[in-house]
């Protein structure tokens, strides 16, 4: 079993500029721009955790092809464009080369070479190909060891590599019609006649304990009838438009759906059950925390996806305790890693520590209930929320103080539990780290958020009035232990955490704007909190840092202390617009929206903390995953912000409370899906025009009168 992530001490390992990354599931490919996978590095074709080719170089005459360009208008093929270099005495070459790349169950690539010139051209094409079999993660830290058995076979027209290990076995098998197959390489001899053209096709498909998949693009099928292509049509029938004047705004949603819709993961076992991975390349995987908050950042375009990830998660909740994953009872896992011991559909190799994770599913389950999911669908969920909230307080809340916190089980863990999980995200106003067990002020507000959000499902799904009384009361018990906790009356903040101790972790970190996402922050209170996120020391002008440039360990080019992510700051916003502090949200959102707008409209999964002042462009942090799922929803839950757009089923009403710049107006969404209905919006001139609601769905600037503060 291989735990090296769950031991996480910094930033992921790094894919370098230029490398071109397709994806499709939890497969993906990383190369060069020449479409070459190249030895020694972390590219590859990975499969289920495992790189099935690690090397995939094309020379024509031994010499390598010129990049010229590559287009990848869908996340799951690719076209390398490049050309032949230029014949001895001669400035340009004649041979324009194409690879057409198709990412599925393993790999299809088409080969076409153009003749552009007025001889014929005779050349040898070698492909050379390797398969190490390496484990994502020791290949992300450039460390892969040789284990188990290695074999080669070769026929005419196939090339097996092939490893076996601890009883289970993965291969490659490449094919392809008209080359010489050698154990190392595929070798055509190519002649293209003047302004004519030669082709070929070439097969990757990796075979898993003996088990050989059909290729997912054919050569018989057009790609528009490929599984690949018409789930993505599916996703784009089902998703809203949203048309805005401002291009660029435009192009920014068109790149988060798109790169949604990438990110999406389907079970072998059931293929309509679909939900979100962490985020491209190293995080291809069902994760607790990151699938969730995804999920609800993307309740408004797509609400599929977001019960698929809560049924997903319920299905691989804790049954029993197990030191070494953190397995509890009732608790949600924090990442699902595909391996040689996997023998779940959607994987094996679970690990469970986090804090958080338990807690936001309660709360996933609730806004899904809000907004119209299929109630027996949810109902269904409600075990799962039960045991997850015996798990908050009794394993959570390890010495029943009324608090969740963590403390890894053994030195295979991860030492922070929360979303700032490098071993220095949690610091003091001094940079020191503190001695746990943690007690994190965001994961607090998600306890809360979970109450609130069980006390409406025991009214709205089993009209069980004092099942949700009794989980309010919990709430506001809670909340009232918090500030007594919590609150910094001289710094006027909220502590990041409480240590081992109990004593307040007393740095300015950006966790306390997700305890306003949440709900917890005192009214008394919220101004100051509002008024220090967008405060010199943690505002950048590209969003709120991770921890204020006043803190001791702040570090702008860090992972966790001092650094931009665009979740984080989504979740600010929401939360700053959940209290009223409209015009520090939409500082925020249009911040981060500009930012996103200089990375090309997809934004990373973080960037630098260097304030907007210093540089004139957000400076990019090294080996940011991109796109990242997370990220790639921040932009949708912005907007979702900026409209002030809250449904709440169980009590008929929508709240609807647009404060849109002027240059995303006039905005029309069309195909907004709440419950069985598909809605439309406009927004001009400041007023909103809602059609196709449901029947008795009444529309408001206020909150629902059920009395729950909403999400926004």
């Amino acid at each position: 079993m291989v735990t090296l992530a769950w031991n996480f001490a910094g930033s992921p390992g790094g894919v370098t500029a230029g490398t071109v990354t397709l994806i499709e599931g939890s497969s993906f490919c990383l190369s060069e721009a020449s479409g070459d996978i190249t030895t020694g590095s972390v590219q590859g074709l990975f499969l289920r955790d495992t790189r099935v080719l690690s090397r995939w170089e094309l020379r024509l005459d031994g010499d390598p092809v010129e990049p010229l360009t590559v287009l990848t208008e869908e996340t799951y093929r690719g076209v390398f464009i490049g050309r032949a270099m230029p014949r001895a005495g001669l400035a340009d070459s004649t041979l324009l080369v194409e690879r057409h790349r198709f990412i599925g169950a393993g790999m299809r690539e088409d080969i076409v070479v153009r003749n552009l010139g007025q001889e014929t051209a005779a050349f040898a094409m070698v492909l050379h190909v390797d398969a190490d079999f390496g484990d994502l993660f020791e290949v992300k830290q450039g460390h892969v060891e040789s284990r188990g058995e290695h074999a080669i076979q070769h026929t005419d027209h196939e090339l097996h590599l092939t490893r076996r290990w601890q009883g289970h076995s993965r291969e490659a098998v490449i094919t392809a019609t008209g080359a010489s197959v050698a154990p190392d390489s595929l070798t055509f001899r190519v002649v293209v006649p003047a302004r004519g053209q030669w082709s070929t096709s070439i097969h990757v498909l990796p075979v898993i304990d003996g088990v050989r998949p059909a290729p997912t693009f054919p050569e018989d099928q057009p790609v528009t009838g490929t599984l690949p292509a018409v789930r993505r049509t599916a996703w784009r029938e089902e998703t809203p438009t949203v048309t805005v004047p401002d291009l660029i705004v435009q192009n920014i949603l068109r790149t988060s759906g798109r790169d949604l819709e990438s990110l999406r993961i389907h079970d072998p076992a059931n293929p309509e059950a679909v939900a979100v991975a962490a985020g491209a390349p190293w995080f291809m995987a069902l994760f607790g925390r990151d699938s969730i908050l995804t999920a609800l950042m993307t309740l408004s375009i797509n609400p599929s996806l977001a019960l698929g990830t809560a049924e997903a998660l319920a299905r691989f909740q804790g049954v029993r305790e197990d030191p070494v994953t953190e397995e509890q009872p009732g608790r949600i896992l924090h990442e699902m890693r595909f391996g040689v011991d996997a023998t779940d559909a959607l994987g094996g190799n679970i690990y469970y520590g986090t804090a958080d994770a338990t807690p936001l599913f309660v709360i996933l389950v609730g806004e899904l209930l809000r907004w119209g999911a299929d109630p027996g669908r949810v109902r269904a969920l409600l075990p799962h929320v039960d045991r997850a909230l015996e798990w908050v307080e009794h394993h959570g809340d390890r010495d029943g103080d009324g608090f969740v916190e963590y403390q890894r089980i053994t030195d295979r863990g991860l030492v922070n539990q929360g979303w700032k999980d490098s071993h220095d995200g949690v610091t003091d106003a001094a940079g020191r780290i503190p001695q746990g067990p943690i007690a994190l002020v965001d994961v607090q507000g998600y306890v809360y958020g979970a109450y609130r959000a069980r006390a409406l499902l025991a009214e709205a799904l089993e009209g069980d009035a004092e099942t949700a009384h009794r989980f309010r009361e919990r709430a506001a018990m809670l909340r009232e232990r918090f500030e007594e906790a919590f609150w910094l009356p001289d710094r006027g903040w909220y502590a990041i955490a409480l240590d081992g101790a109990k004593k307040p972790v007393d740095s300015l970190a950006s966790n306390m704007g997700h305890a306003m996402w949440a709900g917890i922050v005192a009214r008394e209170h919220a101004a100051q909190v509002a008024d220090h996120l967008l405060s010199p020391d943690m505002f950048t002008g590209w969003g709120v840092r991770t921890l204020a440039s006043s803190m001791g360990a702040y570090n702008p080019m860090s992972y966790h202390i001092g650094s931009v992510w665009p979740h984080d700051n989504a979740i600010v916003a929401t939360g700053l617009r959940r209290y009223g502090f409209v015009d520090h949200a939409t500082r925020v959102a249009r911040a981060v929206l500009a930012a996103a707008a200089e990375f090309g409209g997809r934004l990373p999964e973080l960037m630098c903390g260097f304030d907007r002042t210093e540089y004139a462009r957000p400076v990019p942090y090294p080996a940011a995953c991109s796109p990242q799922a997370w990220a790639s929803a921040a932009p949708v839950e912005l907007m979702r912000v900026l409209l002030g757009a809250q449904p709440c089923f169980p009590h008929r009403h929508l709240r609807l409370d647009p404060r849109l710049p002027a240059e995303l107006q006039p905005l029309t969404v069309h195909g907004i899906r709440l419950g069985s209905a598909t809605v439309d919006l406009e927004v001009r001139d400041g007023r909103a025009t809602v059609t196709g609601l449901p029947d008795a769905i009444s529309v408001s600037t206020e909150p629902c009168p059920c009395g729950d503060l909403q999400t926004v």
